[in-house]
């Protein structure tokens, strides 16, 4: 009987110092610029200044609340580096007010959203949110949307 109390102490003072290790670890790791949210990533510019701009933009609409927004934020930082040239990057948060008209126009469904948009054309296209962990799909979607806009641009000047 002795065995098997000290035995059952021996597991729960187990658990316990794990548990405790667990938690210094998580609060160690959220101290440690881990991005928390999505709004933490600052990638791209704002919407205003993107539509002043020639170039198309990826707009990303999220909430900061979404685990999925806050997922897919490193590769939509990746993609931005990759087409800095190419195309401006957007992050619109779909609670800030501020975007309320834009977030109505365009519809959304679910969160995160991705569209290509593009002032110069008036064009929306949306990207499928089967792609969003898969940046050569990604890629090749944005490069698509780059060949029909330079045709576009050729077709324009005739």
């Amino acid at each position: 009987m002795k065995k098997k109390i000290i035995i059952t102490l021996a597991i729960l003072l187990l658990v316990v110092i794990s548990s405790a290790a667990g938690f210094a670890v998580a609060n160690a790791t959220s101290g440690s610029g881990q991005k928390q949210k999505p709004s933490d990533y600052k990638v791209g510019i704002t919407y205003d200044k993107a539509v002043e701009s020639d170039k198309p933009m990826v707009a990303l609409f999220y909430v900061d609340w979404c685990g999925y927004c806050l997922k897919f934020m490193p590769k939509f930082k990746t993609l931005s580096l990759m087409y800095l040239g190419k195309y401006n990057f957007v992050m619109l948060n779909v609670e800030d007010p501020v975007n309320k008209e834009l977030v109505e126009s365009v519809g959304l469904t679910g969160f995160p959203t991705v569209y290509i948009m593009d002032p110069k054309y008036d064009n929306r296209v949306l990207l499928n949110n089967a792609f969003y962990q898969n940046i050569p799909k990604m890629k090749t979607e944005l490069n698509r949307y780059l060949r029909v806009r330079g045709l576009m641009d050729k077709g324009s000047k005739k």
